[in-house]
């Protein structure tokens, strides 16, 4: 996979005090026009806000990441609670990444044109409202119009993730950017375990509430940290919706990261959400739903790796990094492949994968946020596209499995991953 100049040197396309002094990329300064024009911004926390600032951040991205994948592991007492049954209530959780893809389209380029602080403290209570109307809702359709629009005010962390790489000093950017990374995957797999043992104990009813209760408190408190910033804002308020294909166009690099990212969320998301079939069916392992459900905690591989991943993108560079990864990516294939008769294997798979995800994840996004004059509406781009490799991927899957079983999931996977590497393989910087 060939390297760019700016994905082996520190980006200077940020608007940070301290990227001023990052070399420059080599590539041709970014024609995007940002959405508003932005005014110095007052002070930033100082003292023990400056401290809490990126734990509190990582801390409020698990929570509000959490919120998507809240239903998934409820669907069975939200059915039974409803006189339904899980298969028929399963839609629920398709709602909610329904949700979180409209969200990411409308809201998230607002980062580049609007004041951060307040979105983020509107996007809070419009989530924790949305949350509590989701826990007294009646009917299975009032539950998934309250999860809906939870979802799309569920974008606060990628408004945040632009933020933190633009004050992170140059040299430990993609730290940074790592450790609300971790966050968010923390969040995705306490969701998932976490949730499912908390609605056994007291009922799904209360698992929103709790997660309303946790939307609030600590997204009222990152906003009130986060740095005043005085903004103009120019044009259209969905400016970056607009700007976004001629903006990936023009960014050689954050077109790179797009397809890249597709290819990895696309495999790892065909693998991971058939996990489910081969470890429940008969012709499988025979699992319970509960112990099958405990295979999320190999997620938290995801989490560890990324502080490691953030440090190996800021010495060598995004490049390097994304290729280490899709050879781990490469090489768990198999290993899935192997799984479906060896639990050893499918253990070591489960946790190749999740490395190679968040690594390659760390690398991407510092790319694309740093590549381009309208991070937020970068990132927008990026995050989009990796979810719409991951939806199809799943898509895909699924019938996969029904007609070839568990190979034909791992080979849709490795198609995924050729995708990726081959079509980032031939376009170059010039």
């Amino acid at each position: 996979m060939p390297s760019s100049p700016s994905s082996t040197t520190s980006p200077s396309s940020t608007t940070s005090p301290s990227s001023t002094t990052s070399p420059s990329s080599t590539n041709p300064a970014p024609t995007s026009t940002p959405a508003a024009r932005r005014e110095p911004s007052g002070k930033g926390p100082s003292g023990a806000a400056a401290r809490l600032f990126l734990p509190l951040i990582a801390l409020c991205t698990a929570v509000t990441a959490a919120n998507i994948y809240l239903a998934a592991p409820l669907l069975p007492l939200i059915a039974h609670d409803m006189g339904s049954t899980p298969s028929a209530v399963a839609w629920l959780a398709s709602v909610a990444q329904l949700g979180y893809a409209a969200g990411l389209l409308f809201f998230a380029p607002l980062g580049d044109s609007v004041n951060r602080r307040r979105l983020v403290a509107v996007l809070s209570l419009v989530a924790t409202a949305a949350l509590l109307a989701a826990a007294a809702s009646a009917g299975t359709g009032a539950l998934a119009g309250a999860v809906l629009v939870a979802s799309a005010a569920t974008v606060v962390p990628q408004l945040l993730v632009p933020l933190v790489a633009e004050r992170a000093p140059a040299d430990r950017r993609a730290r940074h950017v790592a450790a609300v990374i971790a966050g968010l995957f923390t969040g995705v797999v306490a969701a998932r375990v976490l949730g499912g043992l908390a609605g056994e104990a007291f009922g799904w009813r209360a698992v929103f509430v709790g997660a309303a209760v946790l939307t609030a408190v600590l997204g009222l408190a990152t906003a009130y940290i986060l740095p005043v910033e005085r903004r103009q804002r120019r044009g259209p308020l969905f400016a970056g919706l607009v700007a976004i294909p001629g903006l990936v166009r023009r960014s050689p690099d954050l077109w790179r990261a797009c397809v890249r990212q597709a290819g990895m969320y696309g495999a790892w998301s065909a693998l991971w959400t058939s996990l489910a079939l081969l470890l429940t069916e008969d012709e499988g392992y025979g699992m319970t739903t509960a112990a099958a459900g405990l295979f999320g905690l190999f997620g938290l591989a995801a989490s560890v790796v990324a502080p490691l991943a953030g440090g190996l993108v800021d010495r060598f560079g995004a490049a390097k990094v994304v290729r280490s990864a899709y050879g781990l990516a490469a090489l768990s294939v198999p290993l899935f492949w192997l799984g479906g008769q060896v639990m050893a294997a499918l253990c070591a798979a489960a946790v190749l994968v999740h490395a190679a995800l968040v690594a390659s994840h760390v690398a991407n996004q510092t790319l694309a946020l740093t590549t381009t004059s309208a991070p937020a509406t970068a990132n927008t781009a990026y995050v989009v596209a990796g979810f719409a490799g991951g939806a199809l991927a799943s898509a895909l899957a699924g019938p996969a499995f029904g007609h070839w079983g568990w190979g034909g999931v791992c080979a849709v996977a490795g198609a995924w991953l050729v995708l990726g590497w081959t079509a980032t393989a031939v376009r170059r910087v010039r």
